[in-house]
């Protein structure tokens, strides 16, 4: 399973997760870290990432359309890039699941 993490979160990220998603992405590293909602949606749809963002405006988007991709939604305020990276170790087995599961569109972890 591979991630496309959000302008909003850490490139560092993509490193310090490797272990346990390879082939994971940062917008920044794939042109599009200014780019629109609408554009990383598209590319992480077409390339088949799983978006992570601090952002509801992703959330919002997966109630509308619907998946692919699937959203995570890291919804944990002001925080450490070492506390997005902890909550997203945390949660691996759920993250997987979530994957998995055809219905689900979106995951909260807070």
């Amino acid at each position: 399973m591979s991630l496309l993490f959000d302008q909003n979160l850490s490139h560092r990220l993509v490193g310090l997760l490797a272990d346990l998603y390879p082939g994971s992405e940062h917008v920044r590293n794939v042109g599009l870290n200014e780019s629109s909602d609408t554009a990383v949606w598209d590319y992480a749809k077409r390339e088949g990432f799983l978006i992570v963002s601090k952002d509801a405006d992703f959330h919002q988007r997966s109630l509308l359309m619907g998946h692919p991709p699937k959203v995570v939604w890291v919804k944990l305020g002001n925080c450490s890039t070492s506390d997005v990276e902890k909550i997203i170790r945390d949660h691996v087995d759920d993250i997987g699941l979530f994957e998995a599961d055809a219905s689900a569109a979106f995951l909260i972890l807070s």
